[in-house]
């Protein structure tokens, strides 16, 4: 239903969230290194994760749980040509929401913000797939 790439915008901003918490992941462990609060090799089988890149390990493992399903989500609805102003908006807020819930985790990590702003793209995802079911259904 739309005539642009729209739809793929959000894709490649929530790639921009992930490419960034992999530098700041190896950008603090690097730093765990040098001041001697883990040895290099403890990544090899990564069994304990050093307090100062615990957060950031633990948010970037976040992207890809309910992410997969906005990848495939989105894909879907271009596919299918299901795509709408409407899904594309629903889109932008789950990666909104991914981008906060980011910023909450890595920084004062209270669960008192981070899980609204998860519940916030829960169901924007949730609505994205609901409106592939009805368009799939309906056509």
């Amino acid at each position: 239903m739309l005539s642009t790439d729209a739809t793929l915008w959000p894709m490649i901003a929530h790639a921009a969230l992930v490419f960034f918490l992999y530098w700041l992941l190896s950008k603090r462990r690097a730093e765990a290194v040098r001041g001697g609060s883990a040895e290099a090799g403890h990544f090899r089988e990564n069994r304990q994760e050093p307090p100062e890149s615990l957060l950031v390990h633990n948010n970037l493992k976040n992207q890809f749980e309910l992410p997969v399903l906005f990848y495939a989500g989105s894909l879907a609805l271009y596919a299918s040509t299901a795509d709408n102003w409407a899904t594309v908006a629903l889109a932008w807020i789950f990666v909104l929401s991914r981008y906060a819930h980011s910023y909450v985790h890595l920084t004062s990590n209270r669960l008192r913000y981070r899980r609204p702003i998860w519940i916030v793209g829960f169901f924007s995802l949730m609505a994205m797939w609901l409106w592939l079911a009805v368009w799939l259904a309906l056509n």
